[in-house]
């Protein structure tokens, strides 16, 4: 990884080296270039799941970000087992003379004993009165509750008490002064001698993006506390998913999911890696852990179960990343890894058994009796060459392939340049890298053997000081990068960018697709950049000849599919300028060099004033692609290259029998 300050020097007649990559008022002269696309029968078909989308929790993607729950440590799990503990990020409300709160071993959840006791001392009249609105916790969730005007939120929480109860359940400001919900619960002793479900709805009179959750008492005595959740009513189909990072991942159309990671599987220490079977059942009953790699506790609210949904709702091939006993620090022996083997065979039970079967029926307990597609699984993350990989590889292939022989088996040792010593289906290729190399890796798969394992790219980005925290540059390199991986489809299976989210108050990684906090979202121009490839899974890849007076700084290629919303055929021609010039191109698409009739075209550009500029919360749509109407006869037509620009050329061909033909999923218009 790591990054290097790139300057890229064109030399043609007299030249100027720009400042910070800036475009436009150095331009002496002018490249000139001609494209020839050929949409006769000699196309090849791009496999349905090239490209996809990997999820890993980090900078908090999934515990305050994709997953909408609101409240950040919901069972006071995070301090640890010990007691007393840490209950960040909850907070008192009160002072040591109205109220003390401890934790202890108390809950009624065997996976999560811990509890929050607050003993109340004052009361709701006489000299010992408590101050006005009461005392007791907040939590502020994940950087502050984002709580719209209208919307409805579920609040559950469990209680016991020695006494009757009188607790206000409230979101309000950041600091408490104003109440946009309230809801009061009132029970008797006899109610709430044992642990109780509490559940209010509470709809907001008023907006702010920075709230928090609070529960107050105005009457003396000792109340238990445990697994509070606030989440909002509308999130996508009710399956707990925040909708607008989610509607990001629809505009992607990904046809694959990898998750959930990353290191995030493998963990620093085994003792904190990913354990599915801890992550499934009610949300109650889960654990929770602490992700040692990327320093921060989750709930697992988004768990296996999830994951798994999230594919289906993205209609997405689930690809699972199992653990595969070894994490960054420690790692299981392959003569006693036979527990972790089963724990892979039963998560596959969990996802593909018949809901009579022991993990299939605590899906369908879950809400999902019909089995889930999965397909793909990957043995480990970024773990070949480790001492105990291999065997352990080999123990696990063994076993997927006796159970499961359909199941697509992923590697992770790189078979791009030598042949693996090992049987596979996939294997893992992860490039993080600088925008100059990664422009020229256009041409990594070019010699790559044609038969055998075929590479899965589940992991790649320009990283750095190219990268900055989402520049233009990097998303140019990466879309050469693309282009050369649609031309190597044929052994390049599946590609995914990485990492795909970041909450901006956690950083753990730059750059990365998407950013939000707890209100707001934009894309970074490498996520923009993906939406030109979305048609590309399952199109047909048309033969394409480019000739440049510098072909360095010039990629192309072009594929033919049909819209599935209006029923055309169309050709998108996708070309990236990696140079600081204009670019006088001719393009040329027909038939074994006669023209074909075209009706009706678009241009899309991505291009800036400057090759660093990047989106941010002030200016979300500083780099985005931009589309006009166009007219393409099919034959020379002349189109000027904006310098360091990604274009994109759709058209309609009102004669194409001959063509071979992808249906898409969703129309011209959804990809922009």
């Amino acid at each position: 990884m790591g990054g290097y300050c790139f300057l890229l020097l064109l030399v043609i007649g007299s030249c100027t080296l720009y400042n910070s990559y800036g475009i436009g008022r150095f331009i002496k002269q002018n490249e000139t270039a001609a494209l020839i696309v050929e949409t006769s029968s000699g196309g090849r078909q791009i496999p349905d799941t090239l490209f996809g989308i990997f999820f890993e929790e980090i900078n908090h993607a999934g515990s305050g970000g994709l997953w909408a729950e609101l409240v950040s440590n919901r069972g006071f799990e995070a301090g640890g087992h010990h007691t007393p503990s840490n209950i960040k990020p909850w907070s008192i409300i009160g002072d040591d003379s109205t109220i003390t709160v401890v934790t202890e071993l108390s809950s009624c959840f065997e996976r999560n004993k811990m509890a929050l006791r607050m003993d109340v001392l004052c009361d709701d009249s006489g000299p010992n009165a408590c101050p006005n609105g009461g005392v007791g916790v907040y939590n502020p969730g994940f950087w502050g509750m984002n709580i719209e005007q209208g919307k409805t939120y579920k609040v559950v929480f469990y209680i016991r008490s020695k006494g009757s109860i009188d607790v206000d359940v409230s979101l309000t400001s950041s600091n408490g002064g104003e109440v946009l919900a309230t809801m009061n619960v009132v029970a008797n002793e006899t109610q709430v001698t044992d642990w109780k479900r509490m559940e209010v709805m509470l709809e907001a009179k008023s907006s702010n993006s920075n709230s928090r959750l609070q529960l107050t008492s105005k009457r003396k005595g000792v109340l238990w506390i445990d697994q509070v959740s606030a989440m909002p009513t509308d999130t996508y189909k009710g399956h707990g998913f925040r909708k607008d990072l989610f509607e990001k991942l629809v505009a992607m159309e990904p046809r694959f999911l990898r998750f959930p990671g990353g290191c995030f599987v493998e963990g620093e220490w085994l003792r904190n890696a990913f354990r599915w079977k801890e992550t499934v059942g009610p949300w109650e009953n889960r654990p929770g852990h602490f992700g040692d790699v990327w320093m921060y506790w989750t709930d697992d609210g988004l768990g296996y179960f999830e994951f798994l949904q999230l594919a289906e709702d993205l209609g997405a091939a689930p690809v699972w990343v199992i653990n595969n006993g070894i994490a960054h620090q420690d790692q299981v022996e392959t003569s006693v890894i036979s527990p972790f083997v089963q724990e892979m065979l039963d998560s596959i039970e969990f996802a593909r058994g018949d809901p009579s079967s022991q993990w299939g029926s605590l899906r369908a307990a879950m809400g999902h009796p019909e089995p889930f597609e999965l397909k793909y699984i990957a043995i480990g993350n970024e773990d070949c060459g480790k001492p105990y990989y291999r065997g352990n590889y080999l123990k696990f292939f063994a076993a997927l392939r006796k159970a499961y022989p359909d199941i697509q088996v992923i590697s992770n040792c790189d078979g791009s340049s030598t042949p693996l010593d090992h049987p596979a289906d996939m294997y893992d290729f992860h490039i993080y890298t600088s925008a100059n190399d990664m422009f020229s890796k256009y041409h990594k798969f070019d010699n790559t053997r044609r038969n055998g394992p075929k590479a899965f790219v589940s992991e790649y980005a320009v990283t750095g000081k190219d990268a900055g925290t989402g520049s233009l540059l990097a998303a140019l390199a990466e879309a050469a990068f693309l282009i050369g991986i649609e031309k190597n489809s044929d052994v390049v299976q599946m590609a995914s960018y990485a990492p795909l989210f970041v909450n901006t108050n956690d950083r753990r990684w730059n750059p990365d697709a998407i950013v939000y906090d707890s209100s707001r979202v934009y894309g970074t121009p490498s996520y923009w950049m993906q939406l030109y490839f979305a048609k590309s899974s399952g199109a047909t890849l048309l033969k394409t000849a480019l000739q440049a007076s510098s072909s360095a700084s010039l990629v192309a290629s072009a594929i033919s599919w049909k819209s599935a919303t209006d029923n055309k055929d169309y050709i998108t021609v996708k070309i990236v300028n990696f140079a600081s010039s204009y670019v006088n191109l001719k393009l040329s698409i027909g038939v074994n060099g006669n023209s074909v009739r075209l009706a009706g075209s678009k241009k899309t550009v991505m291009s800036s004033t400057n090759v660093m500029d990047e989106n941010s919360f002030q200016s979300p749509e500083k780099v985005v692609p931009s589309s006009t109407e166009f007219t393409i006869t099919g034959r020379d037509t002349n189109i000027v290259l904006q310098p360091y620009s990604f274009t994109s050329f759709d058209v309609v061909q009102e004669h194409s029998s001959h063509l071979l033909i992808k249906e898409a999923n969703s129309g011209l218009e959804s990809s922009f």
